[in-house]
């Protein structure tokens, strides 16, 4: 099915969704959103796809931000309910059953590194930068920024980025936790479905049951969150996947998940 300003491609299990306003460096407006809604919602049930990778079109940008003119003059109800509609879409996205993968092939920046972070993992090219600038331009970030960003590379970092602005390399951004690996530009897609491929050979309902674990969990008391953990164990081992894995692990051979 084609959605505007999206080019989606499915090879050997694994989705590609790439933003595709490269003349607007993939800026997000309010059609590009909507687009992303309905193509996770019906990646969600289809079952060639097992995976996703989300990239920009062209070599300059991954997603550089809001496109400006959809948000420039709202008044106070109508940033609410940008922000709202960003905050839906990426929640959708970080709440997938399939893993998604970030492949940040350029600029990220305000709404594109609020994107890459609702993914599950990120992989950058080693030319991409990534930053939070909405406070340069009178804004904070709305899209889940100040919420997921401190989250992943703990309060002080994340203060400084959203507070100066100031984008930071992708080496940086990997040292300080914000992406899980750095690639050299060309290779940044191939690397992240290769990724993806080494996911989706385990056990994909266990692979699903981790995801629900840790996005569930997290958002939890410690000891409530250990006994979902639990919870979720015991569905896992109930499943065919789990005596089929026991079984080639103690006959010394590859297991053959069925689901």
């Amino acid at each position: 099915m084609p959605y505007r300003n999206l080019i989606v491609e499915t090879e050997r299990h694994i989705t590609t969704v790439k933003i595709n306003r490269p003349r607007k460096l993939n800026a997000l407006d309010r059609e590009t959103f909507q687009a992303l809604q309905d193509c996770f919602a019906t990646l969600a049930g289809e079952a060639a796809t097992q995976a996703i990778v989300v990239t920009g079109a062209g070599d300059k940008a991954f997603v550089v931000g809001a496109d400006i003119s959809n948000i420039a003059g709202l008044d106070a109800l109508g940033a609410q309910e940008w922000c709202e509609l960003g905050q839906r879409v990426f929640d959708r996205i970080e709440q997938s059953r399939k893993p998604v993968i970030a492949a940040i092939n350029g600029l990220a920046l305000g709404g594109g590194l609020e994107l890459a972070m609702a993914c599950h993992l990120r992989v950058a090219a080693d030319t991409a930068r990534l930053g939070q600038p909405e406070v340069t331009i009178g804004w904070i970030p709305g899209n889940g920024g100040t919420q997921r960003l401190p989250r992943l590379v703990g309060k002080g970092r994340a203060l400084e980025l959203i507070l100066t602005g100031d984008p930071i390399t992708a080496e940086e951004a990997r040292w300080i936790g914000l992406v899980n690996r750095v690639v050299p530009a060309g290779d940044v897609v191939e690397e992240a479905r290769a990724l993806a491929a080494r996911i989706i050979a385990n056990s994909r309902s266990a692979v699903s049951l981790a995801l629900q674990a840790i996005n569930q969990g997290l958002d939890m008391a410690f000891p409530e969150a250990l006994s979902y953990e639990a919870s979720l164990s015991a569905i896992a081992a109930s499943r065919p996947d789990a005596a089929e894995g026991t079984r080639a692990f103690l006959d010394k051979r590859k297991p053959e998940f069925k689901a």
